[in-house]
C-alpha cells in the first residue's frame, strides 16, 4: 500500500452542521470526510482513515485508488487537434477580443473546470448533465458569446 501520507489530504475550517471544526477531505477517497477540533487531529483521523480503508480493501480483494500525481509532473503544455472549422470559429473570436487564441482556449477551459467543481459539489458531473435520456452521451455546444 501507498504511504497513507502521499494522498492528497484537504483541511479546512468551517462551520458544519452549526459546528466549527476542521474538515478533512481525501481527494482520492471522495467519500472520507472526517471532523476535528484541531487541524492536527482531523489530519491524523484522515490518515487513520485511508489506513482503514486501505486495510478493508484488501481483505475484499481490492485495490486502493491511486495517489495522484503531483503537479510538478505537469508542464502545463498540451497539444490539441481541432476540426478546421472550430479551430477557425475560436481563432476568430479570439481575433475580435484582441487576445491569443491560447488565452481563449484557457479561458474557455478554466470557466469549464469551474462548471465542472460546481456539478461536483451538487453531486452531478458535467457529464451527467449532457447525458440524454438513455445515458449515451452528447456533445454539449460551447457558446462563445457568453464567455
Amino acid at each position: 500500500m501507498n504511504d497513507a501520507r502521499n494522498y492528497s489530504i484537504s483541511i479546512r475550517f468551517g462551520s458544519f452542521d452549526g459546528e466549527d471544526c476542521f474538515e478533512a477531505r481525501v481527494r482520492e477517497l471522495p467519500d472520507v470526510v472526517e471532523y476535528a477540533d484541531s487541524y492536527t487531529e482531523a489530519y491524523d483521523l484522515a490518515l487513520d482513515t485511508i489506513a482503514t480503508t486501505a486495510r478493508v480493501f484488501s481483505e475484499k480483494g481490492l485495490s486502493m485508488p491511486p495517489v495522484q500525481e503531483p503537479l510538478e509532473d505537469y508542464s502545463g503544455r498540451v497539444t490539441l487537434r481541432l476540426p478546421k472549422s472550430l479551430h477557425r470559429g475560436l481563432a476568430l473570436k479570439a481575433e475580435a477580443e484582441d487576445i491569443s487564441l491560447n488565452q481563449l482556449l484557457v479561458s474557455v477551459l478554466s470557466a469549464f473546470r469551474g462548471f465542472d467543481s460546481a456539478m461536483t459539489e451538487v453531486g452531478k458531473g458535467w457529464a451527467d448533465v449532457i447525458s440524454d435520456k438513455k445515458g449515451a452521451k452528447t456533445s454539449a455546444p460551447v457558446n462563445l458569446r457568453q464567455i
